[in-house]
């Protein structure tokens, strides 16, 4: 749901958008950190908050990290 928005910031097209690993920090919902394959040997780490049911809202991107490899490490940022 956030490949858009990522598209859109960034202002280009990802040949793919693949999860490879995902952690969670809980606030008032929760945050999201995923690393993301989104070219062939390019990975970005994002950062998506989900707020809490009851406010009906979907999945927002907050903030990004570009130049990523398969084996940086997935920190909170």
């Amino acid at each position: 749901q956030v490949k858009p928005q990522f598209e859109n910031r960034v202002n280009r097209n990802c040949a793919m958008f693949t999860a490879i690993v995902y952690k969670t920090q809980v606030v008032a919902g929760v945050n999201y950190f995923i690393k993301v394959q989104v070219w062939d040997t390019e990975y970005v780490h994002l950062k998506v908050f989900q707020g809490l049911p009851h406010e009906n809202q979907g999945p927002s991107l907050v903030s990004f990290q570009t130049g990523k490899t398969r084996d940086d490490p997935l920190t909170y940022f």
